[in-house]
């Protein structure tokens, strides 16, 4: 399979039951969605809650998606501070029919460029299949380096870089540091400034909740033809009122698609007090689908 036709990839929220269990006929229901709409499957990222899972439980995930045999490419998140575990997790993913890992800058440690460096490379050399970078400082704490961008771009495994710093003139800094791979944009609001400056495609949050809606405002903007900036930015930032996925998990509950708005703690649904952004943003994004087909 092909990962680099796919422009957008979700990255797939983790649905639970009032129990804390995860939901995995729920779970069932979102993948089909993705796969439906030609989006690729990004499960176990942070939109995934992936980082307050234990291993039974992320394992459980994995294998209940890949059982599923989606005609989408499934991508895995690769997280945390310790490196042994993250590798132990990725022996574990080479037995399964997975086809990309997003590696994220390693959280609270907040290392320098050498650090940095280091740290991928050895998560590189470990890996058998391509390997997404991710910068995003603004859960980690610190912003990938640009320098060990530039020193690892012809590492066999690098494939592309999610830039999620919300600047586009950051955005621009990694597309030159790639040398010629992949740089997907991480912010949904973004997508057509990204699109503008060269970026390969988006990894979304939006997408879960509108993913046949997500593609076409994707594809448009990398045609150049998307005219709804207003529409689409206040859509998205909806469903950052709170700390994601709180929002668009709020928003899949209210629609149906999910049992509970449940979430792993330290998050919690009571955070959102209200659904009103989301509904408010649900309406005006499907009302602009119908329109443009």
């Amino acid at each position: 399979m092909n990962i680099s036709s796919f422009a957008l990839w979700t990255a797939v929220v983790t649905p639970f039951l009032e129990s804390g269990l995860v939901d995995f006929e729920s779970l069932t229901r979102l993948v089909q969605q993705q796969v439906e709409a030609g989006n690729g499957l990004l499960i176990l990222g942070s939109t995934a809650e992936a980082l307050n899972l234990n291993l039974e439980t992320r394992k459980a995930i994995i294998e209940h998606v890949v059982t599923m045999k989606p005609q989408s490419p499934i991508m895995v998140g690769v997280g945390g501070n310790l490196l042994e575990e993250q590798k132990e997790w990725m022996t574990y993913l080479a037995a399964l029919p997975v086809h990309a890992y997003l590696l994220v800058t390693p959280h609270y440690a907040k290392p320098g460029s050498r650090g940095q460096f280091e740290w991928f490379k050895a998560l590189m050399d470990h890996s058998k299949r391509p390997c997404m970078l991710y910068n995003v400082p603004g859960r980690t704490g610190v912003a990938m380096s640009v320098d060990a961008v530039s020193r690892l771009n012809g590492h066999r495994n690098f494939w592309a870089i999610k830039e999620a710093s919300g600047s586009v003139e950051k955005f621009k800094e990694y597309l030159q540091a790639a040398g010629g791979k992949a740089v997907y944009c991480g912010d949904d609001a973004l997508m057509p400034d990204f699109a503008h400056a060269g970026s390969a495609g988006l990894v979304s949050v939006a997408s879960n909740a509108w993913p046949k809606e997500t593609h076409l405002y994707v594809e448009q903007c990398l045609r150049k033809t998307f005219d709804a900036k207003e529409l689409w930015t206040s859509a998205s930032n909806s469903l950052f009122v709170c700390s994601n996925p709180v929002p668009v998990k709020r928003l899949l509950f209210e629609r149906g698609v999910i049992r509970s708005a449940k979430m792993a703690p330290p998050l919690s649904h009571e955070d959102m007090t209200s659904a009103d952004p989301v509904l408010k943003a649900h309406d005006a994004v499907t009302a602009w689908y119908k329109k443009v087909m």
